[in-house]
């Protein structure tokens, strides 16, 4: 059998170190192994013909990315910015970095051309603009220098403008030089093509990533056209080839065809599976998700739901817990002791936090979405998931700075760890805290009480209402809250009124004295 012919893309994006060590050892004579490529390209500051230079390179932990860099001899403009090389991503990512030592400032960044980057304590915001890799200090240094600019003149026109944002360049500087910290730094890419370097050390909420599904604005911004409109330009353009794993029609049990609704019913039954219309979130194309309600013994009534998507082969899967709210939130604490308790039932959702001291494991909520499955299974998803998303498999970590090689290494312990709690070979303990009470573990002996388990209600923090947003729900009381509102609007449009008639008679009074 013929061997498979090489990946152009592997070819292509080697990691730098990789490309350097070649270039070296084939020598810098050869004009065939060159590093990085050179385009004669036209200057839009002065309209002469300056030089391009792409690099086209692996970030480790990360993904494809090509490097750019315009230089033009002639009036000395100078350029650069990095481009993700790879496809837009099925679902929009945010990171939350906290910086509280000096070695975080050399944490990497790669911001994409659609990516929202903020300093949270400053409440200082850049907007989507020219992608670029750096590091937390780099993009301090660079946010003040452009504040920077045109200062001289707003010292002389508007002083009270200069002081302002003075007081902002004198925060940065004290952030890039250590002096003020700790402070949060947050990345919003809806490709999905921006990135925070992480580490295993990484612990207490210091850093989180987030998935999540854009919004239809969100789609547009990033040229994702979506709905009839997309649907009537493509006009006769050909279909597209999917794997057959990915159609709906070869999943088992199939799925149910796109714009089906049978969720007419008056009342939903348990283990029967219902079907409505929705919207992709990858590709903004109609498609149908699947429901379910199943109850879990000792616990409640909740809702598996999956969506398929027959046009870009968008897969998703999650679970839906329903109910009021509870007064309080649930901290389960689980030991597991040997490999039948990797097999109990565990149900995750999406504001539940996750903790395991002996693995080194600590998840934020919002990490992983609703799941409903084993000890074994969430740990798998979760070492799997770190790895895909974290650790660069294909290029096997490699590169020529000891950094690099020592990061390498806190990985693969880290991952090691988790492998041996999956293997049953070490024991350790699992707790699951969720300020909604919407998760569960399995009981071997429910209902009486299990002495692996601890299960306590605790009284939830401030902050965790905050994010909850129930801080603004209000149950009672509301109907007088919303007549005041009322009532100041009629008032304060009489005061309009009455305003707007004191302007016209004085104006026709000024006439009358004229004529």
């Amino acid at each position: 059998m013929a061997a498979p012919p090489p990946s152009i893309a592997k070819d292509l994006f080697e990691d730098m170190g990789r490309k350097v060590a070649d270039a070296q050892g084939e020598g810098i004579d050869d004009g065939e192994s060159k590093v990085v490529d050179e385009i004669e390209t036209l200057c839009m500051n002065c309209h002469e013909n300056g030089t391009t230079r792409l690099l086209l390179t692996k970030i480790p932990f990360f993904r494809e990315v090509i490097i750019m860099s315009f230089d033009c001899p002639h009036c000395n403009f100078k350029n650069s910015e990095v481009t993700p090389a790879g496809e837009i991503q099925q679902r929009g990512c945010k990171y939350s970095f906290k910086v509280d030592r000096a070695a975080d400032l050399n944490r990497q960044i790669v911001k994409s051309d659609t990516c929202i980057f903020r300093i949270e304590d400053i409440d200082l915001e850049i907007p989507p603009g020219r992608g670029q890799l750096s590091n937390v200090e780099g993009i301090l240094s660079m946010v003040a220098e452009d504040l920077a600019q045109k200062q001289a003149e707003r010292k002389e026109l508007i002083p009270e403008v200069y002081e302002q944002i003075q007081g902002i360049i004198r925060t940065l500087e004290a952030m890039k030089t250590g002096l003020q910290f700790p402070f949060a730094i947050t990345v919003n890419d809806p490709a999905g093509n921006s990135w925070i370097e992480p580490s295993p050390d990484d612990k207490g909420g210091k850093y989180s990533r987030h998935e999540y599904a854009r919004t239809p604005e969100q789609n547009e911004a990033i040229g994702l056209g979506g709905g009839e409109e997309e649907a009537a330009a493509d006009g006769d353009a050909p279909p597209t080839e999917l794997r057959p794993e990915y159609q709906a029609s070869q999943m088992y049990p199939h799925m149910a065809a796109a714009g089906t609704n049978n969720v007419d019913d008056d009342e939903i039954e348990e283990n029967q599976v219902y079907s409505f219309p929705a919207t992709c979130p990858g590709c903004t194309k109609p498609c149908a998700t699947n429901m379910k309600m199943v109850n879990i013994p000792h616990f409640k009534q909740v809702v598996l739901m999956s969506t398929v998507c027959e046009y870009c082969g968008y897969r998703s899967n999650e679970v839906k817990t329903g109910g009021a709210v509870p007064e309080k939130g649930r901290r389960i604490t689980i030991s597991v002791e040997n490999k039948a308790d990797l097999s109990r039932d565990i149900l995750k959702s999406g504001s539940c936090a996750v903790r395991c001291p002996e693995l080194n494991l600590e998840m934020e909520p919002g990490t992983l979405e609703g799941r409903f499955t084993t000890i074994e299974g969430i740990l798998t998803q979760v070492r799997d998931d770190l790895r895909n998303s974290t650790f660069d498999e294909e290029s096997g970590g490699s590169g020529s700075d000891s950094v690099q090689k020592e990061s390498k290494a806190k990985w693969d312990a880290f991952f090691d760890k988790i492998s041996a709690g999956i293997r049953g070979d070490v024991k350790f303990t699992l707790i699951l805290e969720d300020p909604l009470a919407e998760s569960y573990v399995q009981s071997f002996t429910a209902p009486e009480p299990d002495p692996q388990m601890t299960v306590e209600d605790y009284v939830r923090t401030h902050q965790e209402e905050e994010d909850l947003g129930l801080n603004d729900i209000k149950t009672e009381g509301y109907e007088e809250g919303q007549a005041q509102e009322e009532k100041a609007k009629v008032e304060e449009a009489k005061i309009e009124e009455a305003k707007a008639k004191a302007e016209e008679a004085a104006s026709n009074g000024m006439v009358a004295e004229g004529g």
